[in-house]
Parts: C-alpha cells; structure tokens; sequence
C-alpha cells in the first residue's frame, strides 16, 4: 500500500527532482558558510548589509536542528559542511550548554539529535528534559511538541515512556477540533490576552510532526484522527498560489494575517510536516507541497525567486512595507472586536513586496530533513545526490563578516 502510495505522490512531484537536487547543494554550502568551528555552534544568522554577507551570532536550537537534518545525510556532506569537526563534538558542546538552561527548545531539540546519532549525551540530555517538565510547565506549543518529536521520532529506538504519553496528552487536549489549528500556548497555560486568538504557522507545524511520530510508535487512534485534520485543514487554507500564510484565528479557523510569507515553510517547514504525517499516518499531500515549491520558484508577490543564485543563498521571507509588526498588530486588536473584523485595503497601504536580506541555519536544516536521500529514493525511487543540482558544488563560500553575540 505504501509503495503505491509513493508512487502516486511520485507521479504529481515529477517536475521537483531537479530543483530539490538544486536546493540540497545550496543547503549543504550554506551551512558551511554558517558553521562557527571555534565555538563548535552554527551562526544564529547570515545577513546582507551594504552587499556584504555578515554572520551574526550563535543559536543552540539552530545548531540541533542541523544535527537531525545530518543524520540522514553521508559523510562526505558532513565533512563539507563541519569540516575538521564532527558531529560528536558538536553534540558534546550542546549537551554541555543544556544542562544550566531554561531553554525548553533547545533541550529538546540537542536530545533528539543526540537520539538521531546515537549520541552518548542521550542520557543526560533526557534527564535535564525530564526536569523541565513540558508536561506540564508553562511553554509554548512549538517547544512542547519539539519535547513529543525528541522522544518519538522515527529511527531513533522508541520505548514506551510515561513523559512522551503526558505530552502527547497534553498536545492533543489543545487541538482546536472545529478550526484544525493549535493554540500558540497549550490548553492548560496562560496565554497573552491581547494575542490569545492568535496562532502561527510552526504552532501548527510542529504539533502536527510530533503527533504524526506519536502515532506511529503507539498506535493511538486519537493522534492519527488529530494529525489527519490538522494536516487536512493546513492544505484548505493554503494560498491560491501555494503560499503557508503566517497567522490564523483560533476561534474560526481563518487566516488572521497573510504576511510575511517565509521560504523556510515554501520549501522546508511545511512539505517537512505534511511528508511526515503521510508516512506515519497515511494520506496524499502531494499537490499542496508542489505548490508550496512552485511559490518558493516563483512567488507572483516579487519579481524573482526568493532562491538568489548570485548570492548563493535563499532569503528569509517575503513581508509587508510597514513599520515593524504593524499590520499583524493591527490585524490581531481588530480581530478582537469581531473575528472577520481586518485592516481594509491593506495590500494597498502595505504592499507585500519587501525582502528580508536575511538566511538562517534551521531553514537549511530542515530542507534537508524534509528531502532527506531515503524520502528522495521511497519518492522518486532514485538516490538524488546533494551535488547533483544544476548549480556548482565546488564554488567557494563568499567572503564572510562575522559579528556577536546574539544567541537563539
């Protein structure tokens, strides 16, 4: 059933090898670029700046992502992308920086990397997790279902464990069953009033991902239901032209605010939830990430792709010419007097035009965890190298500035 399933899916993704060959190569260059070997982390951010590329800051949570992501890929692209370091002394230096954190996220994330590995620092990274409680202490939803992914993810030696069944409790008594979205805090916590109505697009993404896991290694019934509505919903409300728009009303189930669209859901964040819940839950959401590529190509907001080939790197977003946060802020107090209350005219007064100069090493990261070479293969039932895109594997990364010391 599974192999006429991705056969199927493989049949409306024919046009996408190429340009997810393409998009590898750039990833694995990228992250190179971003990779600080001295401080053993990967830049918080990569940004543009009077033409210049200038490097800023260190990010746990971003180096952990890009461990998972590199668990699947060989050794060729790990020595390419860490050089003379190894994942083992990356994990080592996460782990350290964990145990004195109240980083939820970045616990959670450094252990399901370490599981991904096989890493020694499981057991102490699970313990200092266990501490923090996400089963029950006041969080946010994405770090909750991160804290559900690092203790059920696929290939990683499940055992039945009473944290992961809490959360996974917890999880779904949040879901929004007549609107198919979850909250941006759990059921359970206090969330800010002005802007509780208001969820984005990772507080969907990651609950889906983390429920889809669950139910594959229990079998429960109420997490498959729940990851097949909210995946279903997901692909209702997508964009005409294939666009994961950003913020969503709890209470109706409407997008709330469109922009800014960001690259890392077009070809990332988004095909990465819907690809996890059709292997572990079964569906076919092929034509929903065709669409999301398709916008990442060719957005009908810009003149040209947020993938820029000169810079040799793919921007973060595609926003509103606004002062900071206006829209969004205005969109949400309006929607308080009556949910389909909106700015009028608003993509006239802010057209969706500006592009954030800006790259950030999760985004490569769960690119390459999304189109990882054993999803390639079950799709296309080819091995698509990373190197195997159009453009050049062997061109030098540009000439970085680096500053600090900002950490996320």
């Amino acid at each position: 059933m599974l192999d006429a399933m991705d056969s199927a899916v493989s049949t409306r993704l024919g046009r996408l090898p190429s340009t997810v060959a393409d998009l590898r190569r750039l990833a694995v260059r990228a992250l190179r670029r971003m990779y600080r070997p001295s401080e053993r982390l990967f830049a918080f951010r990569l940004r543009r700046e009077a033409g210049r590329d200038v490097l800023e800051g260190v990010s746990p949570r971003y180096t952990a992502i890009v461990l998972i992501a590199l668990a699947n890929e060989s050794a060729d692209d790990i020595r390419e992308i860490l050089g003379r370091g190894s994942v083992g002394d990356v994990l080592n230096g996460l782990a350290n920086l964990c145990t004195g954190t109240e980083d939820l996220g970045a616990v959670a994330l450094s252990l399901w990397a370490a599981r991904a590995h096989g890493h020694s620092a499981v057991n102490r990274l699970l313990r200092r997790l266990r501490e923090m409680r996400p089963d029950l202490a006041s969080y946010p939803t994405v770090e909750v279902a991160w804290s559900l992914s690092a203790l059920t993810a696929p290939g990683c030696g499940w055992k039945r464990d009473g944290l992961a069944l809490a959360i996974a409790e917890r999880l779904m008594r949040s879901f929004r069953p007549g609107v198919g979205l979850f909250p941006h805090w759990p059921a359970d916590a206090q969330s800010a009033r002005f802007r509780g109505h208001v969820a984005c697009f990772a507080d969907w993404v990651y609950p889906l991902q983390a429920l889809s896991f669950y139910h594959a290694v229990t079998g429960s019934q109420r997490a498959d239901r729940i990851a097949r509505a909210a995946a279903a919903r997901m692909c209702g409300l997508q964009g005409h032209a294939g666009q994961w728009w950003w913020h969503y009303d709890l209470r109706v189930g409407r997008v709330l605010e469109r922009y800014p669209v960001y690259a890392i859901h077009q070809d990332a964040m988004g095909p990465m939830a819907l690809f996890d819940a059709a292997e572990c839950c079964g569906g076919d959401y092929a034509e929903a990430v065709t669409r999301s590529m398709d916008w990442l190509i060719d957005p009908p907001e810009l003149p040209a792709s947020l993938v820029d080939r000169e810079a040799d790197v793919i921007w973060r977003k595609v926003a509103r010419r606004e002062p900071h946060k206006l829209v969004r802020n205005l969109q949400a107090g309006l929607s308080l007097i009556h949910p389909l209350c909106r700015l009028p005219k608003v993509d006239v007064l802010f057209p969706p035009c500006a592009v954030d100069d800006e790259t950030r090493p999760y985004h490569m990261g769960w690119l390459l965890y999304a189109w990882n070479p054993a999803r390639i293969q079950r799709l296309w039932g080819e091995r698509l190298d990373a190197g195997s895109g159009t453009t050049d594997a062997r061109r030098p990364p540009a000439r970085l500035e680096t500053v600090g010391p900002a950490v996320a």
